[in-house]
């Protein structure tokens, strides 16, 4: 009996130029990034105020937090917030690629114009929204005899939210609205001419074609977005920098403040608490997604 053996592949030889690449930046991402954050876990587990002499006080920093009522309400926020403005971004967003991918004039035109939002610094775009909501509206609903508008919405404590949710979705529309237009674009057109030779109208062919079609895109957009809005930071500062009070202080706003006013480990408790629950939400990303085929 005679054994075949297999022949190995050569191994390929990695050329010198991918390590000069390669090398230096995974060395900036370990100095910049991993060093500081394993830092950061391990103070943590302290009571350091930022500098100076520390002890390691165990758990007592992540116990605190769940009833420490200004990070309840923090994280309150920013979920309501979070969810809110994913449901609002991806509803216009969806209406509105359905329509740009429609056959309609100048949607060329027209997709350059949404899109606008996306290239601009969102700090500028809220002290921008920031004077339209503080001197604008009010201006207007005092001489129109509207009640509603003739005070700002982010002086008010229940109201200042939706502020917020407006100014975020106006600036994230344009990149949920590519990724629907990407996804429309992939569907067949066979399919609508079918539909149509059916006797569909263009209301069933959005419920019974497009949309199954497209719920892998439906899906990523709504789970990056929310990922996304987690982190929501410049937006805020510009419009209400957290107020009026702590009513509209987000998780990143919290851990920032906290940082600067002596509550380093506790606030590093907080933010590594923050981080574990985006890295779930990141792989549970990554696991909805590798199962669809869709991009």
């Amino acid at each position: 009996m005679t054994t075949t053996t297999v022949p190995r592949r050569p191994r390929r030889k990695v050329e010198g130029i991918y390590y000069a690449f390669l090398v230096p930046s995974l060395l900036l991402f370990t100095l910049a990034i991993t060093v500081p954050a394993i830092i950061g876990i391990f103070f943590s587990f302290t009571n350091s105020i930022g500098f100076g002499e520390w002890e390691i006080v165990g758990l007592i920093n992540y116990i605190a937090m769940f009833s420490d009522p200004a990070i309840l309400s923090s994280y309150l926020f920013t979920f309501g917030f979070a969810a809110v403005t994913v449901v609002l971004v991806n509803a216009i967003a969806f209406l509105l690629a359905v329509g740009l991918t429609a056959k309609i004039r100048l949607k060329t035109a027209l997709r350059t114009v949404f899109v606008i939002p996306m290239v601009v610094s969102g700090i500028i775009i809220a002290y921008v929204f920031n004077f339209l909501f503080s001197n604008s509206l009010p201006a207007f609903g005092q001489a129109t005899g509207i009640g509603v508008l003739s005070e700002s919405i982010l002086a008010n404590p229940d109201l200042a939210w939706i502020g917020i949710v407006i100014v975020t979705a106006w600036q994230a529309i344009p990149g949920t609205l590519l990724i629907y237009i990407a996804g429309l674009l992939a569907v067949p057109g066979d399919v609508y001419e079918a539909a149509d030779l059916d006797g569909a109208s263009k209301w069933q062919q959005l419920l019974r074609i497009t949309l199954p079609l497209v719920v892998g895109y439906v899906i990523i957009n709504v789970l990056l977005g929310f990922k996304n809005f987690l982190n929501a930071y410049d937006v805020i500062v510009g419009l209400t920098n957290g107020g009026p009070g702590t009513a509209t202080r987000s998780i990143p706003m919290t851990i920032v403040t906290g940082f600067t006013g002596g509550d380093y480990a506790y606030q590093m408790a907080n933010a590594t608490m923050f981080f574990v629950i985006v890295v779930v939400i990141s792989l549970l990303q990554l696991r909805i997604t590798r199962g669809r085929n869709a991009i």
